[in-house]
């Protein structure tokens, strides 16, 4: 137990032997305890008080040491705050149930949270009717060039999102044919490539002005590039060195670990015993190994016990990416995939997931064809495809009933294939046509029609698949180790973003979750869903002092009405926002009121535990030399 201070007894002391000797003390008391009354009690002598009113000795008691026990509760409630939150239901991210309070802010962080309270601030929101909870998090964002376009991550702040978490691949480290590939590969989003590391990039953000906190992964793939280039070639054990020391740089700039998504090229010519030897590197910097695994399809099972494989090798726990069963064969593996993970978890080794709440994901036709065809990049796989013969073998490979790569045309088909993003003007005029339908108009095959498309574009195409079922997506929301992502840019239904269709998760996924699977179907509880949304996530990422609402955490906060959040957005209309989230704070500034994006720059960097600017930080010999939440 807190024990007060001299001072702070001394006061209430003379408090005590006011209130004894006027009445009219006594109805300040009476105010003061419906404050104060649901503070813990203890047994205290009365003597110590020199109580003489045996009518009012009870009340003073608990009164004085209600005070006495918590004296930084007094504290907070007769301080003028920088922001009180009033009248609010409270989900504090424990997946406890909600009750009613107040929350007061003071800087960038949060000063109280507990029963209705007598504050005061110089910002006063009030909560009626609202659920207020700690800030979302978004464990798979893909906003690294909206955000150069538009700090305010509209799409995802109208969500309650608070912090993005970049994956898959990264922003670095670059070299300088790296930089000038970015450069020539940009396609709506125009912007200059004035960073080098990981670090770089993630201050630049933060410096430039953005609504959300920001944080990263180093990816595996990326750190592969930047040493073997973009060619199916293992690397030698120097080689292997040089990757894993750009590992260790970034996480000691910050990064949250390592990531990587194996259905793309040159990512998926990397070997297990590659990824093991970069987690590892992870590992000894705090940080976990996170995934879009091999397959999420054909080879399912076998691709999660690569990642859990992985994850004991490394010491450190690990992630998959948006969990899911791909292709209709293959939608009654979900049932093994979650015992797969429910046993490593159970032997000791953390395995997590997130997800998207959709049937469809989305990616690019790159995803539709060989990984040979790809090898030596984008330019060289756009080359290969002029060639007849070369053409003639990859529509073989796209046509094959059993693929051993995880071809997810194949899964979905041409008409489960949507066309969402072009370069060129001229192709945009299929946007939100199916494969199918574009092949019908030109009178060539499917496989004829993605190969041209790809070649005429100069890119790998923005495509959704429809691959999931909705069973499955209704009965992982509720599994208790999975978290959400939107594995989408945070975009703005205005300016460059009309160029191209997001798949809709960019703007709807978390208000998704909330209206649909909590509200509507009952798939999970509010409290629970709350906790996935914010403690969970940063727990898992080690976040220090994020995710809860709780005295000392950064006032990273959403406000929305559980009964009205709704996302609107659609295949055919994606560029949609969602409503229902009134006020979004980040770091105790407003960041939306009203439902209304302030503008202002809100968002910080959020650096991993091994960035070499924290006292002690720094990587350390052994993945065992860390603490790991269970």
């Amino acid at each position: 137990m807190r024990q007060p201070s001299t001072t702070t007894a001394a006061v209430w002391l003379q408090v005590s032997a006011n209130l004894s000797r006027r009445g009219r003390k006594q109805r300040r008391t009476r105010r003061f305890l419906k404050m104060v009354d649901s503070q813990r009690p203890l047994t205290v002598s009365r003597s110590n008080f020199g109580i003489r009113s045996p009518q009012f000795r009870a009340r003073r008691v608990r009164v004085l040491v209600a005070a006495l026990w918590s004296a930084s509760s007094w504290a907070a409630v007769a301080a003028t705050h920088d922001i009180v939150i009033r009248n609010a239901q409270i989900f504090d991210g424990s997946g406890h149930p909600p009750f009613a309070g107040d929350v007061a802010i003071d800087g960038d962080r949060i000063s109280y949270v507990g029963p209705r309270a007598n504050l005061h601030a110089r910002t006063e929101i009030d909560a009626k009717g609202q659920a207020v909870a700690p800030g979302f998090i978004n464990m798979l964002a893909h906003p690294e060039e909206s955000l150069l376009a538009d700090g305010r991550a509209l799409s995802d702040l109208r969500q309650g999102v608070t912090l993005e978490v970049m994956g898959e691949d990264s922003m670095g480290p670059l070299t300088p044919t790296m930089k000038a590939r970015m450069r020539e590969r940009q396609a709506d989003i125009h912007y200059d490539v004035n960073w080098t590391t990981l670090g770089e990039y993630l201050q630049q953000l933060e410096a430039r002005g953005i609504a959300p906190n920001v944080a990263s992964f180093v990816g595996a793939g990326t750190v592969r590039v930047n040493v073997l280039g973009e060619r199916d070639v293992q690397p030698t054990p120097a080689e292997l060195i040089q990757m894993r020391t750009l590992v260790r740089q970034a996480m000691e700039e910050g990064a949250l670990g390592v990531t990587t998504a194996l259905i793309y090229s040159p990512n998926g010519y990397a070997k297990t015993p590659e990824l093991m030897a970069l987690a590892s590197e992870s590992a000894r910097c705090g940080g976990i190994y996170i995934a879009h695994m091999r397959s999420e399809g054909t080879t399912l099972l076998e691709a999660a016990q690569e990642t859990i494989d992985i994850a004991r090798a490394s010491g450190a726990p690990a992630e998959i990416y948006h969990l899911k069963a791909a292709g209709q064969a293959n939608w009654g593996k979900l049932g093994a995939l979650i015992s797969m993970v429910d046993a490593a978890r159970a032997s000791g080794t953390r395995i997590t997931a997130d997800m998207y709440t959709y049937t469809a994901g989305a990616t690019g036709l790159d995803a539709a064809m060989p990984p040979w065809v790809q090898d030596g990049g984008l330019e060289a796989w756009i080359s290969h495809l002029k060639d007849p013969a070369v053409r003639a073998r990859v529509i073989a490979d796209m046509r094959d009933p059993h693929p051993k790569w995880e071809n997810l045309y194949g899964s979905a088909g041409a008409g489960g294939t949507l066309l969402l993003a072009f370069k060129n003007p001229a192709l945009k005029p299929l946007t939100g046509k199916t494969l199918a339908e574009v092949a019908r108009v030109r009178g060539v095959s499917p496989e004829d029609a993605a190969i041209d498309l790809v070649i005429e574009d100069g890119t790998r195409v923005g495509v959704a698949y429809f691959l999931m079922s909705e069973d499955n997506v209704r009965r992982q929301t509720a599994l208790p180790w999975i978290s959400f992502g939107s594995d989408e840019a945070a975009p703005a239904p205005e300016g460059v973003f009309l160029k191209a269709n997001p798949h809709p998760r960019a703007y709807g996924n978390f208000a998704r979750l909330l209206a649909k699977y909590v509200r509507d179907e009952h798939a999970l509880g509010l409290p629970e869903a709350i906790r996935k949304l914010s403690a969970q996530p940063a727990l898992n990422l080690s976040l220090a002092d994020r995710g809860m609402l709780k005295a000392g955490y950064f006032a990273d906060i959403v406000i929305f009405d559980p009964k009205t959040i709704q996302d609107h957005a659609t295949y055919a209309q994606p560029h949609q926002l969602a409503t229902g989230v009134s006020y979004v704070l980040v770091n105790g500034r407003i960041a939306l009121k009203d439902g209304m994006a302030t503008g202002a720059p809100t968002g910080r960097f959020v650096r991993g535990r091994a960035w070499s600017g924290l006292t002690g930080g720094g990587c350390r010999a052994k993945s065992s030399d860390w603490t790991w939440s269970g």
